[in-house]
């Protein structure tokens, strides 16, 4: 079993930390997807640690909503 189940935005895009910082402070939208984003990943890491039972069904959930908030944030990033 792994030890780092998190998908952290700033380990996703290391590239784009600085820019992550700035639109967590200057946009509100960003913020809450990334607040939104952190909360699911938080969720589906404690499903695949066995911390919290689940479904498959709503694992799989988890990670397709993950996914979205993920590629509206990279989209967000590489827009500004």
């Amino acid at each position: 079993m792994t030890t780092d189940l998190h998908h952290d935005i700033g380990t996703e895009f290391p590239e784009l930390k600085d820019k992550i910082h700035v639109l967590k402070t200057e946009n509100a939208h960003f913020a809450k997807l990334f607040d939104a984003y952190h909360e699911v990943d938080r969720e589906v890491a404690r499903i695949e640690a066995e911390v919290a039972p689940a479904s498959d069904a709503y694992a799989e959930e988890c990670k397709k909503k993950r996914l979205a908030l993920k590629d509206e944030i990279f989209s967000m990033l590489k827009a500004g």
